[in-house]
């Protein structure tokens, strides 16, 4: 079968290779899965070019977390699935609800082999069924984007009808959340440097967008549009580079959750003002099958489609990470690995 790969101590996308390997056979308590459909997150960029945590990759490793396929066979003692099922990949494959932290080293695509592959094994416990009306395409965005704008807005977030949300930028996490806040009844901000960006996420549902880059004061922006009360929660995207002015945005009792590093770094952050009106800094790390589970029932329920922006083709997978480098996408990048 064919593979692709980070090479060992990969710095960038002459170290992403293709491969010939065995195909896998699932051991006691995994599933082997025919993969239809893998697709990128920011994370991934990190990975290839080496400044992840921990560093560069310690050996030959199968990129992205991120994949869709179907269920060909199962190994000795599995119960949850069978062949023929449809399936998602969990981010962290040792982490089914909320009754204990992750594991760094059980994460898919590093430090664990991902799905960038015709087959993968996996255990039966790191998979979910796919909501039915979605394409492997669509499925295959959903196991860390999709989870951590799901974790900051539900699990942690308790989001309510007729409350605000800020989004950040117009990527995987950032469209996600506006989904899903509008499912539940909330009115969204979305901010992006592209004025065009903006207009197709008013299409999509935005009740409001502010342009940083004609408005490099957003946050006062987005004050002026919350009549100076502040929103209830922030999807921040951006990191240390956009913290004090995410604290400025959060209103009474609301939250930032914290989950990117695009921004550059600001060693100046002062979160004293999130102090006097009750707010919080919420840490969101992807996130558990339970989340997962209770986020496709909602993307069921309420027919949400995933924003993709481009599908590349198998053989040409490097070209998606230079695509999604370029900034140029909104919503998903997507790698078809075989046709369903």
């Amino acid at each position: 079968m064919k593979s692709y790969i980070y090479e060992k101590g990969s710095k960038g996308l002459d170290n992403l290779k293709i491969v010939e390997r065995d195909k896998p056979v699932p051991g006691p308590g995994q599933v082997l899965v025919k993969v239809h459909a893998t697709s990128l997150n920011f994370r991934d960029q990190a990975i290839l070019s080496g400044n992840y945590f921990g560093g560069s990759v310690a050996r030959d490793t199968v990129p992205l977390s991120d994949g869709a396929g179907e269920v060909e066979a199962v190994g000795a003692g599995v119960t949850r699935f069978k062949p023929g099922d449809r399936v998602a990949s969990c981010f962290f494959q040792d982490w089914p609800d909320g009754s204990r932290p992750p594991h760094p080293g059980k994460a898919l695509g590093s430090p664990l082999d991902g799905m960038l592959a015709e087959y993968v094994t996996l255990s039966e416990e790191g998979l979910v069924p796919i909501p039915r009306h979605l394409t492997y395409e669509e499925a295959a965005t959903l196991p860390c984007a999709a989870v951590t704008a799901w974790h900051a807005l539900i699990a942690t977030g308790h989001l309510k009808a007729g409350q605000t949300v800020l989004c950040l930028g117009t990527g995987g996490v950032s469209m996600f959340a506006l989904q899903i806040a509008k499912a539940a009844g909330a009115r969204v901000i979305i901010t992006s440097s592209s004025d065009a960006k903006l207009e197709k996420a008013r299409a999509l549902g935005a009740d409001a967008t502010v342009n940083y880059t004609t408005h490099p004061d957003w946050e006062q922006e987005v004050l002026a549009l919350t009549d100076g009360q502040g929103v209830d929660n922030v999807v921040e995207i951006g990191g240390v580079g956009t913290l004090n002015k995410s604290f400025k945005c959060c209103g009474y009792k609301g939250q930032v959750s914290l989950i990117g590093v695009l921004a550059q770094r600001n060693d100046d952050i002062n979160p004293h003002g999130l102090m006097l009106k009750g707010g919080r800094l919420q840490g969101i790390f992807v996130g558990h099958r339970a989340m997962f589970e209770d986020l496709n029932a909602c993307i069921e329920v309420n027919g949400i489609r995933p924003v993709i922006d481009r599908v590349f083709e198998f053989e040409n997978a490097p070209d998606a990470w230079s695509y999604e480098l370029s900034g140029r996408h909104m919503g998903k990048v997507v790698i078809r690995v075989a046709a369903a």
